[in-house]
């Protein structure tokens, strides 16, 4: 009989535990006792979002990756979170009918997929490998080539805009989208020399890179202690601003798509976009910005609150990374513990890699295995929920998908701790089932 209670390894969430409840309290509290923030929070709000808010994600940026030119207001924009937002920035920057192709890393966040198909890319996501380093820049060009190469071979029709010309916006050719640092499911960091590659690929072929940022704060390196806590590194969007003299017209080739929902809650509905002034103006100008609003603007004043006095930064640094950090290495040695012996790997292993963390674990089975029945059986038998690495696989794409029928992402930043032991075990005893029955 399976356990009475599940324990869910899937889930992408923040625990419970973790949430600054008392303090969002108290800010929300603040917000709504004082008549000039209320008075603003309940109208509609500026098309780029509550500024004072604005202002304190720059300052907070600029701190925090130290730029080469800090971070202006202007080159923000507030947003109802990462998933929105990259709605929004297809509603605006993208055209089915000039827009080419969306070319995703893969293993890639699953949920993506229904938002490029939802702005009319239905069939045309293609899917890029990628390495100890990240996307493989080099695998991506040489797709880019071969599909120019095929002289329109896959317009399907396309070719006349169906969207008109508008001041505060460029139609991209292509979108390239990735998680830079601590990739969901695979934990994997770009580098900075394939940062630089990726945005010369994507100036040479007019595309946009839609960086989700969401992961980049969970960040404690390696766990030894003659190594520092690693900072976060430069993400593309700083990169694009400076490289080989900037970009090469004023919308840029990169937007930064940042969130509260790993570091505050998801129903918090609250996250910004950074980029090129221009393109964060065209993107404020999205119909449903301009019809309803910017998006979260209540919500705002209450994250607001949380910059306003530092309370944030001090909460990802004492709460948040210590949680992430001990969580990650209790999971990582009870994979070692009770899934070594079986030859199941893992990666990142936050005891050796240089770069460690986020939210995932990215976990390959012995060749004996298959995800898919590991996932069946462990839900069926031992009530544990695991995610597959195909669910990971781009849809429709032009690559294989490599070893993902032989993956698993574990997230060690849902369950209790104490719950994250017992789920390896399970799956342990799963996993040794079905290694006896080949016999």
């Amino acid at each position: 009989m399976a356990p009475t209670i599940q324990i869910d390894l899937f889930q992408g969430w923040p625990a419970t535990a973790m949430l600054p409840v008392e303090r969002l309290k108290q800010a929300a509290n603040n917000a709504l006792s004082n008549k000039t923030i209320f008075t603003e929070a309940f109208a509609y709000g500026p098309d780029e979002g509550y500024f004072p808010l604005r202002k304190n994600i720059a300052e907070w940026l600029s701190r925090s990756y130290a730029p080469t030119q800090p971070i202006s207001a202007e080159r923000i924009c507030i947003t109802g979170g990462a998933s929105q937002n990259l709605a929004c920035v297809l509603q605006v920057f993208t055209d089915p009918a000039q827009t080419e192709i969306i070319w995703l890393v893969e293993p890639t966040y699953h949920l993506v997929f229904r938002v490029f198909e939802d702005a009319g890319f239905s069939g045309r996501m293609r899917g890029i490998p990628e390495d100890g380093e990240g996307m493989d820049v080099a695998a991506l060009e040489l797709a880019l080539d071969a599909f120019n190469s095929e002289d329109s071979g896959c317009q399907d029709g396309r070719g006349k805009a169906c969207k008109p010309n508008r001041p505060y916006r460029k139609i991209y050719k292509h979108v390239l989208y990735c998680v830079p640092s601590f990739s969901n499911p695979s934990g994997t960091t770009m580098s900075h020399s394939r940062r630089e590659a990726l945005i010369r690929v994507a100036r040479k072929y007019n595309a946009l890179v839609v960086a989700d940022d969401v992961y980049d704060f969970l960040s404690w390196g390696t766990t030894h202690p003659a190594n520092p806590v690693s900072r976060p590194r430069l993400r593309l969007v700083d990169i694009d601003r400076v490289l080989d003299g900037g970009p090469e017209d004023r919308f840029g080739n990169v937007v930064s798509n940042g969130s509260f929902s790993k570091l505050i809650g998801p129903g918090c509905r609250v996250g910004w976009a950074e980029g090129m002034e221009d393109f964060i103006y065209g993107l404020s100008q999205a119909g449903s910005t301009r019809s309803g609003g910017a998006p979260s603007h209540l919500t705002s004043t209450f994250i607001n609150e949380l910059l306003e006095d530092n309370f944030l930064p001090g909460y990802i640094t004492n709460i948040l990374v210590p949680e992430g950090r001990r969580r990650h290495c209790l999971l990582a040695s009870a994979i070692k513990t009770h899934l070594g012996h079986f030859g199941v790997s893992f990666t990142p292993d936050p005891e050796t890699s240089p770069v460690a963390g986020g939210y995932y674990i990215w976990v390959q089975l012995p060749a004996a295995l298959t995800a898919t029945q590991v996932c069946r059986e462990a839900l069926e038998i031992r009530n544990l929920v695991l995610g597959s690495g195909e669910t990971f696989a781009v849809p429709g794409g032009n690559t294989p998908g490599g070893d993902l029928y032989r993956r698993l992402r574990l997230c060690f930043m849902w369950e209790d701790e104490g719950r994250l032991v017992e789920g390896v075990e399970r799956l342990g005893l799963v996993i040794e089932s079905i290694l006896t029955n080949k016999k």
